[in-house]
Parts: C-alpha cells; structure tokens; sequence
C-alpha cells in the first residue's frame, strides 16, 4: 500500500498532499449553523443507536435474530456517521476544509464497506421476516444462531471486496490542480471528477457494482415482501394478519427510508447539475437514515418500548 499511496503523490500535479472539501456551503455566516446542527444530528444518531444496542443486549427476550441483525444494523449505522461527520465538524471548527489524502481514501474505504454491508443487512432482516411469517413452524431451525453468524459474515465479506478495489483504482489516479470538491466528504463519483487520468474504468466499475450488488439486494427485498404480502392476505383472521404485519413495520419503514433516499440522491444527481444541491441530497442517505432508524424502532416496535424502560429505570438517579 506504500507504494501505491507513493505513487499518487509522484503522480499530484500541485506536489501537495490535501483535497479540499467545500461541503455544504461557502458563507462563514452559515457555517455556526451547519456545525451546530451536525453536531445535534451526529450526538442523536450515535446516542440513539447506542440506546438500541443496550437495550437489545441486556434484555433476554430481545436476543433473537430480528434484534441480532438490529444491533448490527444500529453499529453500521454509528460507524458510516461517524466516518464523515467528525471531519467536517472539525473542518468547520478550524476554519480549514483540507483533508488528507490518504484520509479521503479512508473515508472512500469506509463509506463504501458500511453502506454496502447496511444494505446487505436489510436484506438480511427482511428474509427474516419472510421466514418467520412464511415458516414459522421452521424459524428457529432456519434462523439458527450459526446460520444468522455466516449471513453476518458473508455480508461484511461481500462488502468489503468492492469497497478495496475502489479504494485501490482510485490510488492509480493522477490528480489536477483543482483539488476542490463540493461535497462534505471524500464521495467517490465527485472525487473521480477532479482527476487528470482517466476515470473511465472506475466509472464503470460503479455502475457495475451499483447495479450488480444494489439490484441484487433490492431484488431481495422485494422479493421477501412480495411472499409476506402473499402469505399475510391468506391469513384467516385479521388478527394474524394485524400481528404479521406489525412484525414487518419498523423494518418496511426502514427500508423505504433507505432505498427511497438512495433511489432520490442517484436521480437528483442525474438530473442537476448544482453540486451544492447533490450535497444537499448526500445528506438525505448519508445522515438521516442513521438518525431516524432508532426512532422507527423505538417508535413503532412494542418489544424495543419495554426494553428501553427497563434500560433507563436501571439507571441510578442521583
């Protein structure tokens, strides 16, 4: 790895190290503002996943594969915020919108492998559902504790093979002299714009690994739901239907929320041409999702409100 990151420095036609971020916007007077609400949304969604997690490990009745997969979920969360938020709150703070080059690599690195595994993890807890509605005699044969551990793992692996060979076509480029990029973090289409060598293979790659990894994923979801929505209209009482379908709430909301603000940031960004209105839209699949997934969990599932009080009544008050 040294000696490609050497070679993208031999290759820099301004002979520095740093890229820099333009985020959101360039008016010092709106930059208290946008720190501020960063730093609310960035302290939300780590307190709120966390709270998940917790709650989830110490109540018993909750270790299921459902909530096994939501504890992932909620860590994927915490970690694809905190790859991206801290930075530019810092970069705000300080007055200074330079980052590194082997930190924007980082940051390529990361918001690729937990994106991606955050994907593969609703795909995950939708074949749960499906089970657990379609075959419920069979769950907890199917869902056992080994098999849920080896979809974990086969999904994280998955994740990180496109993930590195991104991160390593990127170290072969050569930069230009203008190194802005008008993006709150190291988003790899934008930063493939400020390159002198050709990005053509790169392009394609993402296209291909969109399309192949994402249309795969989306494909099985879809498919899950399209078996629970058989399976729950040929339910006799509307009891079971009402049950299966609270089961499924929290986690369709979820993934609205997820493929709608993906599906919502591609055709925007395909459609304009403002690079501050494709910053804006980052921020509805690179912030919101993790902030709100706790809320839809906390809010809509009855298991997670009973938890949560336990939680908080074991807390000593002084």
């Amino acid at each position: 790895s040294i000696r490609f990151i050497n070679n993208i420095e031999s290759n820099n036609q301004t002979g520095g190290s740093k890229l820099l971020l333009l985020g959101l916007t360039e008016d010092p007077e709106l930059q208290p503002f946008i720190f501020s609400l960063f730093l609310i949304m960035y302290l939300v969604t780590v307190l709120g996943n966390l709270l998940i997690i917790l709650a989830v490990s110490s109540d018993s009745k909750l270790h299921t594969p459902m909530y096994f997969f939501l504890c992932n979920l909620s860590f994927t969360d915490i970690c694809l915020s905190t790859t991206t938020i801290p930075k530019m709150l810092v970069n705000i703070q300080t007055r200074n919108q330079s980052i590194t080059y082997i930190g924007c690599l980082h940051q390529i690195f990361f918001v690729l492998i937990f994106g991606a595994f955050e994907n593969f993890l609703l795909v995950a807890m939708a074949y749960d559902r499906y089970v657990a509605i379609c075959h419920p005699l069979r769950y907890t044969i199917i869902m056992n504790p080994c098999f849920c551990g080896l979809l974990l793992l086969l999904s994280f692996c998955i994740s990180v093979m496109p993930a590195l060979l991104h991160s390593l076509m990127v170290l072969h480029l050569s930069f230009c002299t203008e190194l802005r990029i008008p993006q709150f973090f190291c988003e790899l289409p934008q930063v493939l714009k400020v390159v002198c060598s050709s990005a053509r293979i790169n392009n394609i790659l993402i296209y291909f690994t969109n399309c192949t990894l994402g249309g795969v994923s989306f494909s099985g979801v879809i498919f899950s739901y399209t078996r629970i929505v058989s399976a729950v209209l040929r339910m006799p009482s509307s009891g079971g239907k009402y049950k299966a379908v609270s089961t499924c709430g929290s986690h369709l909301s979820v993934v609205s929320l997820f493929y709608g603000t993906g599906f919502g940031v591609y055709f925007s960004s395909a459609f304009t041409l403002s690079p501050k209105k494709t910053a804006l839209a980052s921020v509805m699949y690179m912030v919101l999702p993790q902030m709100m997934n706790p809320f839809i969990y906390s809010l809509r599932n009855r298991d997670m409100k009973v938890s949560f009080r336990k939680l908080i009544g074991r807390i000593p008050s002084f």
